[in-house]
């Protein structure tokens, strides 16, 4: 019944893979022309790359259907954009440029000198003309510029630095914890501080002229220390354009490298397959097959682009993996195509090439495209383009494959059937033995009369199967793998969560010089949320109805991430106490309409109200938080602050609320990264036990696939952990990647362990091993050199892609020739049902031997990617 199960699967795609080696076979130029026109057609697709890019962070790298997104809305909606700026109302980040001073060797940065240069450089700034004045250009409050707060109170004046009594975290109804940073207090009392912050804001309604002066802005900091050769203070800089500008210029760093990987790759490629003999090497064969490894890129990305599929900054790292992919492939039919018989025509020759190799790269294929088609389900617009862009890259690296690559091998075949020499292509007298050399060659065993085996065969033949089914050995392999996955699990529960913002500049960029001070200054304030009632039915003058408002501020305020010393920001509050004048009764709907507009506009609160109509549609209020440092304060944060709002809304008088600040929208990630990224695997993991179940005839084998695939997942999850790597957008597409290469190593081997003929489960691991050994190598090799160059790479997104590539071929390759093949030997049911019923046949001759063997090889095993 297994047998069946297989025969009926694989037979009828060997039959056609094995027609279609015909064809390529007999018509090579056909195959050969076509792919290089096809590739350079739609290569042409590259003229849109620019416009195709998709250069917003926002857009990139936070979710789809963010909730943040939804109550931005809603903002907006209510609280249009005020003639009057006011900074922690903003709907968005703003328009800005922005100062922290340090002193340089982080002294007390209140002292007369520090604050004579700060002064100074504020100067400046608001000196900065590019067309438009800074005066012209600024967010005005009652028609003057927005200015910073710590140096109206010394009145600019840099000797008042020293005499002023400040308190701290409030001055004068003034909030300075974000204006000064890395305090010392005496009960509130500010005796020293390490860092001060300016801010520049710009009017966001007066576009034209905002990004040159903010580029203005750049060039003065950038030469600012070069200007002042006795600086008292260190400065760090930053504006609302830079994190943008540094995304979109952070590609220039891997463009180099594609070169040095494409190198590389081709030098792997040929040391893997060159032979000292000058007939049977493979050199241009190894070379031919990296050009088509990039042409299925330039074809793939050219498609996509003429489509308008958005080119995300992470497709910028598919080619490497591309090319690594198909130079495995490559393997794959060049070690088919060296266990033919080389007295054979060509096209037979390719012809069998096919039906061993095609099956087995179409599986492969399948589970790699499927796991980034699974990818498409995840909520970041950049995964979604990572794993268009890729999966039909590899769609089309394997079209080539089967077709240019198997033409280049048959043309090839023809030169080595002439017996010519690889790089003169002239004739040369036929050697006798394997040695071959630079004016002989064209040398093969004469008893199989295929090519001569190469040594990492026979390594893994002779003395690594042997090896490894040792008992001492097992015993061993368990032990380590016990302590893999002691290791993993124990890096899973440190995992960080979400993509940093600061991770999107390159590095030793001043982006992250400014996020590191304002991490090591400011972080022991956070953001000040935003309150939205948003139920334009809410009884604001109902004593109720105040109580309900009031428990849930007093709900906010209690939670750890709240600061309990600043009082919330309230309009109604403030209103409350002015309905404590005489002749007012707030009590009264009639008295508390009429009057609130009065209000409102005499006490600055008419951005919080929306009043039209004699109808309050929404309000909102504001509510500080406090020492919100890493990715875990902000996922805490961010929910604390939700669940309060929903439980707010189940009071007896229910408040209808949302939260919501502009950072939000980057906090969201931490809402779903986690749950995208566990439905992901786990559809991806279902998939390709399906897929497994219909390779390998056994179910308990298709269970150990499913188990190195989960076991290769845990493990990549917790090293990178270890290894400095948060789960974001990034890491969450190569956890979904892994799954598929799991696959290419385990289901392989274990398919080549139940197809074994051989009687004893020991056996049968050895020869899986022999059969799979060196290809594995070969593939994670191949892979891994795709990858290694962007280690160098200034980008975190780029290092990040490398580190879990590496960690998932790694762990892949040690599962598939270590520890799969050891747990397999302790299952003597995942043997071949038949080998029971197998009859007792003649001992057959030397002669018939590899007959037997060979017709073993082609209808029992080569739905393996190795068919050694």
């Amino acid at each position: 019944m297994a047998n069946c199960k297989t025969d009926c699967t694989e037979r009828p795609l060997s039959l056609v893979f094995e027609k279609l080696g015909g064809v390529v076979g007999r018509h090579p130029c056909v195959f050969l022309l076509l792919p290089l026109i096809v590739a350079a057609a739609l290569g042409a697709g590259f003229i849109f790359l620019q416009d195709g890019k998709a250069k917003d962070i926002e857009d990139q790298f936070t979710p789809v259907n963010g909730h943040a997104k939804s109550e931005r809305k809603i903002v907006v909606k209510h609280f249009p954009q005020s003639k009057e700026f006011s900074e922690f109302r903003l709907a968005s980040e703003g328009t800005y440029a922005s100062l922290i001073i340090t002193g340089l060797q982080r002294e007390n940065i209140l002292n007369e000198a520090a604050f004579s240069e700060i002064i100074d450089l504020d100067r400046q700034v608001k000196s900065i003309s590019t067309g438009n004045t800074f005066e012209k250009l600024c967010a005005k409050t009652k028609g003057r510029c927005m200015s910073n707060a710590i140096l109206d109170f010394i009145n600019y004046n840099a000797t008042e630095i020293v005499s002023s009594n400040m308190t701290y975290p409030m001055n004068n109804g003034m909030f300075l914890g974000i204006t000064i940073g890395g305090v010392e207090l005496n009960n509130s009392k500010l005796i020293s501080a390490k860092a001060v912050r300016l801010f520049y804001f710009l009017d966001e309604k007066t576009t034209n002229g905002s990004s040159d002066w903010l580029d203005g802005f750049l060039k003065l900091l950038s030469n600012y220390t070069e200007q002042k050769t006795s600086c008292k203070v260190h400065v760090s800089y930053f504006t609302s354009i830079s994190r943008q500008n540094e995304f979109e210029t952070n590609s220039d760093s891997i463009i180099p490298l594609f070169s040095v990987t494409y190198i590389l790759a081709i030098t792997i490629a040929v040391l893997s397959c060159l032979r000292l003999d000058c007939v049977r090497t493979k050199v241009w064969v190894a070379m031919f097959g990296v050009v088509s490894a990039g042409m299925s890129v330039l074809a793939s990305f050219g498609l996509l682009l003429f489509c308008g599929m958005p080119f995300a900054m992470t497709v910028e790292t598919a080619p490497f993996l591309i090319l690594g992919i198909g130079v495995d492939d490559m393997f794959i039919m060049i070690s088919c195509w060296q266990k033919t018989e080389v007295n054979k025509a060509v096209e037979i020759r390719l012809a069998e090439t096919y039906k061993e190799a095609g099956v087995s790269i179409a599986i492969t294929t399948l589970t790699d495209v499927l796991a980034f088609y699974i990818g498409l389900m995840t909520p970041f617009r950049s995964v979604q383009s990572f794993c268009m862009y890729t999966s039909t890259a590899l769609l089309f690296c394997y079209i080539f494959n089967i077709t240019f690559f198997g033409a280049c091998l048959a043309l090839n075949g023809r030169r080595e059937k002439d017996n010519r020499h690889w790089l003169t292509c002239m004739k040369v007298p036929e050697a006798t033995g394997d040695d071959g050399g630079c004016c002989v060659g064209g040398a093969y065993d004469k008893n199989t009369h295929k090519e001569f085996e190469m040594p990492v065969n026979s390594f893994f033949k002779n003395y690594y199967g042997p090896f490894l089914t040792r008992v001492w050995v097992k015993t061993l392999v368990c032990l380590i793998y016990a302590g893999y996955l002691g290791v993993s699990i124990y890096g899973c529960f440190k995992m960080q969560e979400g993509l940093d913002v600061k991770n999107l500049a390159t590095d030793g960029s001043y982006v992250g010089s400014y996020y590191d001070k304002e991490d090591e200054f400011f972080s022991a304030f956070g953001p000040n949320v935003m309150l939205v009632i948003k139920d334009d039915k809410f009884q604001y003058w109902n004593s109720t109805a105040r109580e309900s408002l009031d428990l849930c501020l007093k709900s906010f305020q209690n939670l750890t991430m709240a600061d309990s010393g600043i009082s919330p920001i309230s309009w109604l509050n403030e209103y409350m106490k002015f309905g404590q004048n005489p002749g007012v009764n707030l009590d009264s709907k009639m008295q508390f309409k009429s009057n609130l507009t009065v209000f409102l506009n005499q006490s600055g609160f008419s951005q919080d109200v929306n009043f039209t109509n004699n109808q309050i549609h929404a309000s909102r209020m504001f509510i500080q938080t406090m020492n919100i440092r890493t990715s875990i304060d902000e996922k805490n944060m961010l929910n604390a602050f939700r669940e309060t709002a929903e439980n707010c809304g189940k009071l007896q008088t229910p408040v209808d609320l949302i939260v919501y600040h502009p950072t939000f929208i980057y906090f969201d990630q931490f809402a779903v990264i986690i749950s995208n990224t566990i439905q992901n695997l786990v559809v991806a993991t279902c998939a390709m036990l399906v897929i497994s179940l219909l390779l390998i005839p056994n179910p308990l084998c298709s269970l150990w696939v499913t188990f190195s695939i989960a076991s290769v997942i845990v493990g990549v999850a917790g090293f990178m952990a270890l290894w400095d790597v948060s789960l974001d957008a990034v890491s969450m597409i190569i956890l979904v990647i892994c799954i598929g290469f799991s696959v290419d190593f385990s289901a392989h081997i274990s398919y080549a362990f139940v197809s074994s003929e051989k009687s004893s489960a020991n056996e049968k691991a050895m020869d899986a091993i022999n059969k799979l050994g060196y290809p594995i190598i070969q593939g994670a090799v191949s892979t891994i050199a795709g990858v290694v160059v962007l280690s160098a790479a200034k980008s975190y997104i780029f290092r990040t892609f490398f580190k879990i590539m590496f960690l998932v071929i790694l762990f892949g390759a040690v599962h598939g020739i270590v520890f799969i093949p050891v747990f397999l030997s302790f299952l003597g049911t995942c043997s071949n049902s038949n080998e029971k019923n197998k009859p007792n046949l003649p001992e057959p001759s030397e002669t018939t031997e590899w007959r037997v063997k060979a017709v073993v090889i082609q209808n029992v095993w080569c739905s393996d990617p190795d068919c050694p």
